[in-house]
């Protein structure tokens, strides 16, 4: 997830440059004093799991976390998550300076996103709202895979079928089986509704995140195409990984310290 000094386009890093900025000023308008320990701590988190890098075709995954980041700080995961990869960029060479902004912007905005998306899911007093929303999006999932399997079948069938159409079914369908995966963790009691919800926040966190990296790509020249496709592809096993990481802290959190959700603004 971390796009090296170079490759993209100047207006694609002033725009990622603005938007970071934007963000991080917004968030530090938002803080108090008393959060700072636990942006710091977290931040220190994503710090420590992004160094992990395993090898994948010509490029490589790594955790982010930034779902359980978003879930726990909102806003303030802008900063944690920038400050974070300042000091990357500058200890070990992951990212650069010159992305910086575009990094912080692809990985913290998911962070953001999934705030707003399901933490909402973790509120006791909407408890039955959040099952029966959670049954929706099983409903949804399933046929959203079937679909694309169908289609996929058919792409197979026509000669010619081109890899973009191929790659596009395969990230439809991979999506859609790893939600089925975290609704079927919860129908068998392995997780909690809250927990659901974290397996949720978890995984399209690092949809999102692969999404807006692709973006970024395609947007600074053609050659990326191919690239920036296989970036979504690729983190299908990291969206399953970190969405059973983030459903299992939030299930703890819930049950031991829940105040540390419930005090975000």
């Amino acid at each position: 997830m971390h796009i090296v000094d170079g490759a993209l386009s100047n207006p694609v890093l002033i725009g990622g440059g603005i938007l970071a900025a934007a963000g991080v000023a917004y968030s530090l308008k938002k803080l108090e004093p008393e959060d700072l320990p636990r942006v710091g701590v977290l931040s220190a988190v994503f710090f420590v799991v992004s160094l992990i890098h395993v090898p994948l075709g010509f490029s490589s995954v790594h955790l982010i976390l930034n779902g359980l980041l978003g879930i726990i700080l909102g806003w303030a995961a802008f900063p944690a998550l920038a400050v974070a990869l300042l000091l990357q960029a500058i200890f070990f060479g992951f990212g650069g300076l010159t992305v910086l902004g575009v990094n912080a912007v692809n990985i913290a905005f998911p962070a953001v996103m999934v705030f707003y998306l399901c933490r909402w899911g973790l509120n006791a007093e909407r408890y039955k709202l959040a099952k029966l929303v959670a049954d929706g999006l099983f409903a949804v999932f399933f046929v959203t895979s079937v679909w694309a399997g169908f289609a996929l079948f058919e792409a197979y069938q026509v000669e010619g079928a081109t890899w973009r159409v191929s790659i596009n079914g395969i990230s439809l369908m991979l999506f859609a089986l790893v939600m089925i995966g975290g609704y079927v963790l919860y129908r068998r009691g392995i997780l909690s509704v809250a927990g659901f919800w974290g397996f949720l926040g978890g995984s399209l966190s690092i949809f999102f995140t692969a999404i807006m990296v692709a973006i970024s790509l395609a947007l600074s020249g053609d050659e990326f195409a191919k690239a920036a496709e296989f970036v979504v592809v690729a983190h299908f096993p990291v969206m399953a990984v970190e969405g059973i990481l983030t459903a299992a802290t939030i299930q703890l959190i819930t049950k031991v310290k829940p105040e540390l959700i419930y005090a975000v603004r």
